[in-house]
């Protein structure tokens, strides 16, 4: 952390990305494709009708691999269920992509890097997207 700012954006997504070992280039696709459609944005009404592409939004991608932290036993997490960093950039990286392709203005933040991340949450709402469920 040496104070540069690495991304900006305004309304939108905060991503926090994990990799599993086995997850592929279709994996980042279908999950890029179904952050782009998910209705979680409020329409005219208030409700959450309209995907991030309808409301404008924009996306900030962060990887984090200790979403996979496994804590079932003992009292400190366990990693050995994350991809290894070269896989996970790799699909981190086609994530982005993606999501880019699909129409959401897409900010990176840096792979591998301890990052201060700050989040002004409008909601609250926050969603787990597991590929495994879809």
């Amino acid at each position: 952390m040496d104070g540069e700012q690495v991304a900006l954006i305004g309304p939108g997504l905060l991503i926090l990305l994990g990799v599993a070992p086995d997850d592929g280039e279709a994996t980042a696709q279908k999950l890029a494709k179904k952050t782009s459609e998910l209705r979680i944005f409020e329409d005219e009404a208030g409700k959450m009708n309209r995907s991030i592409v309808e409301a404008g939004g924009e996306s900030l991608v962060v990887s984090q691999f200790t979403l996979y932290a496994d804590c079932r036993k003992g009292r400190r997490p366990s990693f050995t269920n994350v991809a290894k960093p070269d896989h996970a950039d790799l699909l981190y990286q086609g994530f982005c992509k993606y999501l880019a392709e699909f129409g959401v203005p897409t900010c990176q933040g840096r792979f591998g890097k301890r990052m201060l991340v700050s989040l002004e949450n409008d909601g609250p709402v926050t969603i787990v997207l597991d590929t495994l469920l879809f």
